[in-house]
């Protein structure tokens, strides 16, 4: 064969660097919380079931039920390993579901849960998970009120997977929806970025700090009372879970039809966890966070939202991290530490796999 050949045979072999977004089998990015995650949902679930109520993509559903406004919402849990620093698969459970609610301006109710179970997996472990549960529905002032277990054979799961979902009431004069990111608004957050990512890992990886990074994993419902205490005029919330604060912003982005602007230097983060992103070459913009939340909020009230948050012993570190604005709409940009600006995209692909 001649050379020439030899050289197309191998360009035509060549697999393509640039990451495709058309696969014929899910994978690990799917779950991500970024755009394959989106993609998933916006191809394949939402044209089978859509409606008005599931249309907005928001944490949790927003209805009526005898002129009483309640939100419901659902998700599940994968993560490994199922215990880490600062929690466990259990706790993850409730305060996921518990926060989402929250998201909508709710007061969480119930919950119920769903748990698949792994053969061999020992009962110690169980029960540590349902123990926590517990201790955190009790935290977060829900009631667990139904539920179901199955089993599957040895190896074709995980030790434990759960899901949760759950129900609250929307107090009279609140209106918390994605769609209502005003240009002008400000975005706060409530405390250090990338905390539960870094503590998964550090367990994963075996990485070691001079203090233990511990999850940040709580119910946000006691925060967002807090906030709305204020009476100030709350346009969005949302807890940047998978896909960290980009992806979350970037939906958010998308659904009212305007851009973000951050502000690198003021956003929160701890020294231990900048340095450990850096070891293992993570954008923490991306990194999971389960106790914090983003709030989006007219400039007139920004001050009263902040001191409400700093009051609450969630909120102790809260920060203005950035505005909405009328450029690039549907887009996240950040101005950065050394004076250039850059686009923060949704993920795209998976850096921290089974992290929630």
């Amino acid at each position: 064969m001649s050379s020439e050949a030899t050289g197309d045979a191998g360009l035509l072999g060549a697999v393509c660097p640039i990451p495709i977004t058309n696969y014929s089998e899910i994978v690990l990015a799917h779950g991500s919380g970024g755009k394959l995650s989106h993609q998933l949902m916006e191809k394949m679930v939402l044209p089978q079931f859509r409606n008005e109520l599931l249309e907005p993509l928001h944490d949790g559903a927003i209805f009526s039920i005898g002129g009483q406004r309640v939100a419901f919402s659902t998700d599940s849990y994968v993560v490994n390993p199922i215990f880490f620093p600062g929690g466990d698969i259990g706790k993850l459970a409730v305060h996921g579901t518990v926060n989402d609610l929250a998201m909508c301006g709710a007061r969480p109710l119930y919950l119920s849960v769903g748990f698949i179970l792994e053969e061999g997996t020992p009962m110690e472990e169980f029960w540590r998970v349902v123990q926590s549960m517990r201790e955190a529905a009790d935290a977060a002032g829900v009631l667990l009120v139904t539920g179901d277990t199955k089993v599957v054979d040895r190896g074709k799961a995980d030790k434990i997977f759960i899901n949760t979902s759950g129900i609250g009431v929307i107090p009279e004069g609140i209106n918390i929806s994605p769609g209502r990111a005003h240009i002008g608004d400000k975005i706060i957050m409530s405390g250090a970025m990338a905390v539960h990512g870094i503590a998964i890992m550090s367990v994963r990886e075996g990485l070691e700090f001079e203090s233990e990074v511990a999850s940040d994993t709580a119910p946000l419902n006691g925060l967002v009372e807090t906030i709305l205490a204020t009476g100030e005029d709350i346009h969005v919330l949302r807890d940047p879970t998978r896909g960290g604060i980009t992806s979350a912003l970037t939906e958010i982005a998308q659904a009212a039809r305007v851009g973000m602007l951050l502000n690198e230097a003021t956003i929160p983060i701890s020294e231990d966890v900048k340095g450990a992103c850096e070891i293992l070459g993570l954008d923490p913009l991306y990194v999971a966070n389960e106790g914090k939340l983003l709030a989006i909020v007219p400039p007139a009230s920004v001050e009263r939202v902040l001191a409400g948050m700093r009051a609450h012993p969630l909120g102790l570190e809260a920060a203005i991290i950035g505005e909405v604005v009328t450029e690039h709409p549907g887009f996240v940009t950040m101005n950065t530490r050394v004076g250039g600006r850059r686009v923060v995209d949704m993920l795209s692909g998976e850096q921290l796999p089974r992290i929630c």
